[in-house]
């Protein structure tokens, strides 16, 4: 008999849709390396998917209907990007400036002097200005000087840049520190921050978010076993898990996820129309799949919504040896973990962008899972990505033991 897939055919639809979306782009095992599986495998859930279509004559992922959805969130988009480029404007917004402070024309006396040396001399110029000449001098002395370094910041601020655009313009000046001491360069936080301000390069921030957790009054008590304490020392010590919304439409597609709270890792998630307890059991059962099914004595942290007081939910926590925890009602920071996981998914996902079809969703947030496993850098974890952080948990765990 076969063994079972660890991968749900959820997992398995949403990796496929994810390669073809980066058809062109990106390798087979560049999109299998942030899924954190072999490339032959994805390569051959490509040509099942590709064969079971043909077959069946059924429509291939990224038809007609999902291109126009994406043209129409990509020019919702671009209409509100700024203020005064919208349909019809043909002046300034209201209340913007023409010219910003720090625009104006600012005297340059040594240039000036430069300039004007050779008709009038150095010596009369500077004493109509009120300069010294030794400061001329020197200022003319350290010009190479200045165009190197002018040279080395213009270079920098395009690296800058490739970095913000390459995260989706997510990434503030801490991550974006981290990004380039990553790649070997030896530069100051405050001189990362000082040059994104001067060019106008920001992250992206939070909105206000609503509460989904919809408590049942006759569930069984569960205990706090975390109170607060999102620490852990080892893997597989303690998740947590959450639900969140995101619209689609005039309608709403549910996550629910499962974090180990020692790397900050994304175990296991599922996505699906509907709040009712099988979100939160596939999302669960994912996690225990990834970590090879042998998860005997974790800790699971949730709120108290009734999914996660469900008699379902509680059977399969049971079958696995899963001890359940749950913080009180209505305290997000009895959770804060899963909620710090969601506001960096509505920040960095749906800021400005409305999803027209559950597809066309399914694929943005699937991919940022993905990503925020294998390469999202985590302030949490030295500015590791959770991924890494584990292969470094890892071997530091074999080391102390040969040792």
């Amino acid at each position: 008999m076969a063994r079972p897939s660890k991968y749900s055919p959820e997992f398995r639809a949403d990796a496929v849709a994810l390669w073809r979306a980066s058809v062109g782009r990106r390798t087979f095992k560049s999109v299998a390396d942030d899924l954190n599986i072999n490339h032959e495998t994805l390569r051959t859930w490509v040509r099942e998917a590709e064969g079971a279509a043909s077959a069946g004559g059924g429509p291939q992922v990224g038809g007609a209907e999902d291109e126009l959805a994406r043209l129409r969130a990509e020019n919702a988009r671009l209409v509100k990007a700024e203020k005064g480029v919208a349909v019809g404007a043909g002046d300034p917004a209201p209340g913007s400036r023409l010219f910003c402070q720090g625009d104006e024309v600012t005297p340059r006396r040594w240039d000036f002097i430069s300039a004007g040396a050779g008709a009038f001399g150095v010596q009369r110029l500077c004493r109509v200005l009120g300069v010294s000449r030794s400061g001329y001098y020197r200022w003319q002395a350290g010009a190479a000087a200045r165009a190197a370094r002018q040279e080395d910041e213009a270079a920098l601020v395009e690296e800058i840049r490739e970095i913000h655009a390459e995260h989706k313009e997510t990434y503030g000046a801490l991550r974006v520190h981290a990004e380039l001491r990553g790649f070997g360069h030896t530069v100051n936080r405050k001189r990362v921050a000082r040059l994104m301000r001067k060019h106008r390069i920001v992250g992206r921030h939070l909105r206000r978010r609503k509460l989904t957790t919809i408590p049942d009054p006759v569930a069984p008590p569960v205990p706090d076993l975390v109170q607060r304490d999102f620490t852990a020392s080892d893997l597989d010590e303690r998740w947590c898990g959450d639900i969140t919304y995101i619209q689609v439409g005039t309608t709403w597609l549910y996550l629910a996820c499962v974090v180990d709270i020692r790397s900050r890792r994304v175990l296991g998630w599922s996505m699906a129309p509907h709040m009712r307890a099988e979100l939160v059991i596939d999302a669960l059962r994912a996690a225990v799949a990834a970590r090879g099914r042998n998860v005997a004595g974790v800790i699971f942290h949730s709120d108290r919504g009734s999914q996660y007081t469900s008699a379902a939910f509680a059977q399969v926590c049971d079958s696995h040896g899963i001890r359940r925890s749950m913080g009180r009602v209505g305290s997000s920071y009895d959770n804060a973990l899963a909620e710090s996981l969601w506001q960096g998914l509505k920040r960095e996902v749906m800021h400005r962008k409305l999803f027209l079809t559950m597809s066309q969703a399914r694929l943005e947030i699937f991919q940022w899972l993905t990503y925020y496993n294998a390469r999202r850098r985590h302030s949490a974890l030295g500015y590791l990505s959770p991924m890494e952080f584990e292969q470094q948990h890892r071997e530091a765990a074999k080391l102390s033991l040969a040792a």
